[in-house]
Order: structure tokens, then sequence, then C-alpha cells
């Protein structure tokens, strides 16, 4: 979104919420367009506006809504309505675990992204095919879902990051990785030479 663009949304929560900017300052009002420039730069103006005026409409908060709550109502209306509940990735794993003996490998390449970030390896669906089917449909269902369900919310609020915000955690997770390689590296050579 763009600076004009950014004064049309505040223009907007104006007029809903005239209180609550009454006594504000010129100097004010650009920090707060300068800041939600910022934290809306990758989203389209048309969207933003929509979620701004759902939430005006459906909100009977004397308060205008906050960049966190437009954030989570873009992300409410642009997310696609087949997303995955717990249940449903957990029948998508259940479902290959027949021939996951064999082929782990392939099976666990046909799993969507988030479901192979959860399960982890094709090792995984492999012990898990070959234990009893009731421990797995309870014990390790269970613990799938669970760890699901916290990577989806974690994925969710990961995309609400604005995109140099995200730029900047994956170079720092990147560089601690490489630091974590070097250190368990450094680690190994030592422990072979004691």
């Amino acid at each position: 979104m763009t600076t004009t663009e950014t004064a049309k949304i505040l223009t907007i929560l104006k007029a809903a919420y005239p209180n609550f900017y009454k006594d504000m300052t010129r100097n004010d009002a650009n920090l707060i367009v300068e800041l939600w420039t910022e934290m809306f730069a990758d989203e389209p103006y048309q969207l933003v506006a929509v979620a701004t005026k759902a939430l005006i409409a459906s909100s009977s908060n004397p308060f205008p809504p906050v960049i966190g709550e437009i954030k989570e109502q873009i992300q409410k209306l642009s997310t696609p309505k087949g997303e995955l509940s717990e249940q449903e990735a957990w029948n998508i794993v259940f479902s290959k675990l027949s021939n996951c003996i064999y082929n782990s490998q392939a099976q666990f390449e046909t799993l969507p992204p988030i479901i192979r970030q959860v399960v982890g390896s094709p090792s995984q669906l492999r012990e898990w095919a070959m234990m009893d089917s009731s421990q797995v449909q309870t014990v390790v269902a269970s613990n799938f879902m669970r760890s699901y369900k916290a990577r989806a919310a974690s994925y969710r609020e990961y995309m609400k990051l604005p995109s140099d915000v995200r730029e900047f955690v994956a170079k720092l997770g990147s560089k601690m990785s490489m630091n974590q390689l070097e250190e368990r590296k450094e680690q190994i050579t030592n422990d072979s030479l004691a």
C-alpha cells in the first residue's frame, strides 16, 4: 500500500471513530501514516480497505482497530477456505501409512509442505507404519494434531509480519543454523581428538 492509500484508510478510521482522532496533531498523523504504510507495504489497498470496513462493521469496540487486528482480518479474508483442520491433516498422514514400510520416501514427498514439517522425515512415517494401529490412532494422532495446530498457528502469525521482517527472521534463522552447524562440527572434531 502506498502512503496515499494508507492516508485513505486512516481517513476511513477517522470518520468511523471521530472522538479517537479529535486531538491528534499533524505530526502524530504523519507518524501514524508512516507506520501503517510500512506495516501494510505488502498488502493491496483494496484488501486493507475491505478488512478495515469489516472490522468497523462487526466491532462494538469504541476504539479503532489496531494494525494486528486488521492483519488478522486480512488473513481471514485471504486464507483459502480449504485450509486443513488438524483432523483432516492427520487423516492424510494416516492414509499414507499403509504404504510407508517400503515406500516412506515417496509417500512423504506427496504430503503438503506443512504436514511434512510436522512429520519431520520419511523415517518417521515408516516408524508409525510399523506401530500398532490402535497406538497410532490414539497417541501418535493426538501428538501429531497438537503439533499441526501449533505449526499452522505459527505459520499464520508469521505470515502477518511485513515482508522485510520475514526476510530478517529468515536470515537470522539461517545464520543461527550455520552457527549451530559450525559449533557441532567443532564439537565433533574436539571429541575425535580426545
